[in-house]
């Protein structure tokens, strides 16, 4: 099968990051179709970030669909777009944060999300709550702006385990969630170091994209997720609407 996993953000370095990630864990009958948005803001850090990446991210989920994908992994930890790019495709969609939470709450009983800066832990809080776990986890951030985890001297790796170390005394972790898609090649030495699970979203996502697919399951055309109605689009915005699942004439 190909797996499409979309980085919404415009960094291609994070994306191979991503991608990396993805394949460590993937089937070896997954090709994994790892792109970055050609759109949209070079990180998503809060909810304006997040609706400014919106049209890209559609833009490369559409494309990738007509072109053969079996399941798409949108690689942000905002879910970004998600409920949207449902409605836009037929094929399963899945965000990281979904996947990392019934993940977690699968091996503990209590897990904590350490994210990035401060104003993206409401955001994963709200989604913590949507996906029923808001008795369960705890979100922290780490104060890490997400483009510093690619910089070695950053020291942005010191303050993401100086808070999963605080979650363990303070909120009593059992597990913890990366609460970002550029964390992910540090699961494995995180849950060595740590001794416990530490679970990456893009990892989790792969998994449960490579299960739905060979259940045969797609993603429900009938109320929520319905295909979006043919309509015209004006302005900028025409240039990102999907050939053959929108129209912009």
């Amino acid at each position: 099968m190909r797996l499409l996993i979309v980085n919404p953000n415009a960094t291609a370095s994070m994306t191979a990051t991503i991608a990396n990630a993805a394949r460590l864990v993937a089937a070896s009958s997954t090709e994994i179709d790892a792109r970055t948005s050609m759109a949209g803001p070079v990180s998503i850090e809060g909810y304006y970030d997040e609706a400014m990446s919106l049209p890209g991210l559609l833009h490369e989920i559409a494309r990738g669909e007509a072109e053969g994908a079996a399941a798409v992994v949108i690689a942000c930890f905002d879910d970004t777009g998600l409920d949207a790019a449902r409605a836009l495709a037929t094929i399963p969609v899945i965000g990281i944060c979904e996947a990392a939470c019934m993940s977690a709450a699968m091996l503990a009983k209590r897990f904590t999300v350490v994210t990035t800066l401060d104003r993206s832990r409401v955001p994963v809080e709200e989604l913590v709550r949507r996906y029923g776990m808001g008795d369960r986890a705890n979100v922290r951030a780490s104060n890490i702006p997400v483009l510093s985890l690619e910089d070695p001297n950053s020291g942005a790796r010191d303050r993401l385990r100086s808070e999963i170390a605080k979650a363990i005394e303070d909120d009593k972790a059992e597990a913890i969630v990366l609460g970002c898609a550029g964390m992910a090649d540090l699961a494995r030495t995180l849950q060595r170091e740590f001794g416990m699970p530490v679970i990456d979203g893009v990892g989790a996502a792969v998994k449960l994209a490579e299960a739905l697919v060979a259940q045969g399951l797609t993603t429900s055309k009938r109320g929520s997720y319905a295909t979006p109605i043919a309509k015209h689009f004006v302005g900028t915005i025409a240039q990102f609407v999907a050939p053959g699942v929108l129209t912009g004439a």
